[in-house]
């Protein structure tokens, strides 16, 4: 089963890949600028700021950009990261930070931390702002395999467009995986009859589980948000993977999906896990000094009444690590230049404008205190 390709609507986001180098094993486009979101015109409403000093202070004079103006966000995965910025860098120098000045080898260094994946952001480019992160091929396939950090793997169990993919099959078959995995977790948490609309919120939940932004700023209603105006895609991403496994009851009619909840069931699903997560599992139940097997644990989850709290708590604990320090990279990689900005308004210095994209979070809640104030 493939992952569903772009049709000729994608023209503008093919103009987009002919300004990097072509040595791509996979490209997407994802996001509110891609598919249309729930709240998303508000969303990036929220990110128009006026610096005051080293405070950022929500305007609430400014009209939020019509969702056709949303960030465009792509992921690049390349087979040899070090030669693809290094091209890139005599492409498009000024798309990077002052990590630039230190070569493509550094930078591929810089991409290796946290998730394994480069962001460059706020980019103009064909009358829009893109923001494009670059993942070497290996990390991505282990990722989509083993749910090693869950970041970009996340990202692909939701609706995104495929702008490019070549002919690794190994790859292929991560993509297909990671789809399969994700049922499987979401079938681990949910009860013994459901919607398919919370089949789709649960799947979507995944890679926000444990993500510290979504306490501390992040939009609570994200995950309804991006889910329920995109249902017919999650259709396409996951009825095949619904009516070929033997475990379901799919009543496609209805939007209605029974599973198997016996400890016998639970335990095949739990055994069908990626690696990572089968790990988080087994260091949350078994105590510290004793050394039973994986499959022991597993079973003794299975017949667990809170076996779907335990399987979020693994999941939560691999995006949480991958979550810190991903965001933490992002504001070295997302200082690109000084001087004025058009985009952010009259005085408004690049500089921090890249701090008012990186810390989204904050962000929220700087808009959240000025609105409480003007209230009282």
């Amino acid at each position: 089963m493939a992952l569903p390709v772009l049709s000729s609507s994608a023209v503008k986001f093919r103009r987009v890949l002919a300004h990097f180098p072509q040595e791509l094993s996979l490209a997407f486009a994802y996001g509110s600028g891609v598919f249309r979101q729930a709240g998303a015109a508000a969303e990036h409403g929220e990110v128009i700021m006026i610096n005051i000093g080293c405070f950022l202070t929500y305007n609430p004079q400014h009209s939020a950009p019509q969702p056709q103006n949303n960030m465009l966000d792509f992921v690049f995965a390349v087979d040899d990261s070090v030669t693809w910025h290094m091209m890139n860098l005599l492409k498009n120098r000024n798309h990077y930070s002052f990590l630039k000045f230190f070569g493509p080898k550094q930078i591929t260094s810089m991409q290796s931390y946290g998730a394994g994946i480069y962001y460059n952001t706020l980019v103009p480019c064909n009358g829009r702002m893109i923001k494009y992160g670059v993942i070497s091929t290996d990390t991505l396939i282990d990722d989509l395999f083993h749910w090693k950090t869950l970041y970009v793997a996340g990202r692909l169990q939701k609706p995104v467009k495929i702008l490019t993919q070549n002919e690794n099959s190994k790859l292929q078959a991560a993509l297909v995986s990671n789809l399969k995995s994700a049922v499987t977790a979401a079938f681990l948490m949910l009860p013994e009859s459901f919607s398919e609309e919370d089949l789709y919120m649960q799947i979507a939940g995944l890679s926000y589980s444990g993500d510290f932004r979504m306490i501390i700023g992040e939009d609570r209603s994200k995950v309804q948000n991006i889910v329920k105006p995109n249902i017919p895609h999650f259709q396409k991403l996951y009825s095949t993977i619904l009516q070929d496994c033997p475990q379901v009851v799919y009543k496609h009619h209805l939007g209605r999906i029974q599973i198997d909840k016996s400890p016998e069931g639970q335990f095949a699903q739990l055994m069908a896990l990626p690696k990572t997560l089968q790990q988080k599992i087994t260091s949350l139940v078994n105590p510290p000094g004793k050394n039973r097997d994986v499959e022991e644990i597993l079973l003794q989850v299975a017949h667990d009444p809170d076996c779907g709290f335990v399987v979020h708590q693994g999941i939560s604990g691999i995006v949480r690590s991958s979550s810190i320090v991903q965001s933490a990279k992002t504001i070295l990689t997302a200082v690109w230049c000084w001087g004025i900005n058009p985009r952010w308004g009259d005085g408004t210095h690049s500089a921090h404008s890249w701090l008012t994209l990186s810390l989204h979070p904050w962000v929220r809640l700087a808009k959240q205190k000025t609105e409480s104030a003007a209230i009282s």
